[in-house]
């Protein structure tokens, strides 16, 4: 089994987008904000040069180039996410007790949830945005980790339990993703 010859490998970015780097942290800049990742524990060598950022791998070992495809796909979401966003749309479902779902600082609560007096807890990741709109919580921000994080912490806040989950089917569930704000 032979590995191929290390290569460096470019991401470009487009018009309106700058990166800039600090150690191993990465900060992509474009209309919407701002996204950052910290790359301390990835085995690549990063680099930013112009409107690109040069990737190449430590050693010719086959873990180490492969791991360049994954940096290429965090960094292309990082891009994807300063100019056009991402959105995720979380939908309450509820029988018999209704829920009211209410954001406070960086906590979403999600009150009377099968009849419990005290809320269900579950925090807002990075700096995404959470807004109720009826039967919908909308998670929107520019780093694809973090909406993601917070839309699956809401929904995990309101996991039954001890219950069949084939029954009793209140909560809160993601039922829509999207780029685009």
């Amino acid at each position: 089994m032979s590995t191929e010859a290390s290569k460096e490998t470019y991401v470009t970015l487009p018009s309106g987008v700058a990166a800039s780097m600090s150690g191993r942290i990465i900060s992509v800049k474009g209309k919407l904000g701002e996204a950052r990742k910290n790359f301390e524990k990835i085995n690549v060598n990063i680099s930013v040069q112009g409107d690109k950022v040069v990737l190449s791998p430590f050693s010719k070992k086959k873990k180490d180039n492969v791991i360049i495809n994954t940096v290429t796909s965090i960094l292309n979401n990082m891009v994807t996410g300063v100019t056009k966003g991402y959105t995720y749309k979380v939908k309450v479902v509820y029988a018999h007790f209704p829920i009211t779902v209410k954001t406070k600082g960086k906590q979403v609560l999600v009150e009377n949830f099968v009849g419990e007096r005290s809320p269900r807890v579950s925090a807002i990741v990075g700096d995404c945005k959470v807004t109720v709109d009826g039967d919908d919580v909308i998670v929107k921000g520019v780093s694809l980790e973090d909406v993601g994080q917070t839309a699956a912490n809401i929904e995990l806040a309101t996991k039954v339990k001890r219950k069949d989950q084939r029954v009793f089917l209140d909560g809160l569930y993601i039922y829509h993703k999207e780029e685009g704000s």
